[in-house]
């Protein structure tokens, strides 16, 4: 299927690694130019599966906190690639600040690093964004709606995120700009892999949790929420904006306590 993504400049924070780097490659599998914004050098392996796909793309480090780069950013690469058509802002961390040890000093931190960015970026890319009818994805979390116990932090600025997806799908209707969000839950990253090892017994822990996953019992893979993404950004979806997509299992709408 031609998803209509042909020279379309799309940046993707944290766009090297993880659920990023899925998008990355699906992007450039469709013959979207990736503009990839990551705090951590551009790895090896993922370099190589990039350039097997497409040599048109742009990897920019960069530490999202330091949020003043953003707009030098955008502009530049607006002059270098001449338009921007999207945005996929899924950099950040769960940072497991919770309420009863974070101070108010830290939970403000948190917040910067998982939802300043997001907006800072949209902010200024938003008339480029109105020049192509282009389309915002934003990647948010199921803490956001399930609560974790643990993460006071993370779960606001997730939950801020989803609020977001829909306060710019009123404001920039009009611009036939779009604004969608992708809830992850459980899904099969490397750093959820490395989480996993930290206990005792990784494989029983990952049966747990996977057992508590509706369908199939198995994790989300990375390639299941790219395609997604990829999906959410086309013109093929020209008529859907302002939604929660639940790519999960059905983890959040279906009780987990089913056996």
């Amino acid at each position: 299927m031609d998803l209509q993504l042909q020279e379309k400049v799309i940046f993707v924070t944290g766009g090297g690694k993880g659920i990023g780097s899925g998008i990355t490659l699906a992007l450039a599998r469709e013959g979207a130019i990736p503009i990839v914004l990551s705090r951590s050098e551009i790895l090896p392996e993922f370099k190589e599966k990039l350039e097997a796909l497409t040599k048109h793309y742009e990897f920019i480090q960069v530490d999202l906190n330091e949020t003043d780069k953003i707009q030098p950013i955008v502009e530049a690469v607006v002059k270098r690639w001449g338009s921007i058509y999207g945005i996929v802002n899924n950099a950040g961390a769960n940072d497991n600040k919770d309420l009863e040890t974070t101070s108010w000093q830290e939970f403000e931190k948190s917040l910067h690093g998982n939802l300043t960015h997001y907006y800072a970026l949209v902010h200024s890319a938003v008339r480029h964004l109105k020049d192509s009818r282009g389309a915002i994805l934003n990647i948010s979390s199921k803490t956001a709606l399930t609560g974790q116990g643990k993460t006071s932090a993370y779960a606001a600025a997730k939950g801020a995120i989803l609020g977001l997806t829909r306060e710019w799908a009123a404001a920039l209707a009009k611009d036939h700009v779009r604004s969608n969000a992708i809830v992850v839950s459980e899904c099969w990253t490397p750093l959820y892999t490395k989480w996993i090892q930290s206990f005792d017994d990784p494989n029983a822990r990952k049966k747990i949790i996977a057992d508590k996953i509706p369908f199939e019992h198995r994790f989300t893979s990375i390639e299941e929420i790219a395609d997604m993404a990829v999906f959410l950004l086309s013109p093929l979806s020209s008529h859907t904006t302002a939604q929660w997509v639940f790519v999960d299992g059905g983890y959040v709408h279906i009780d987990r306590s089913l056996s």
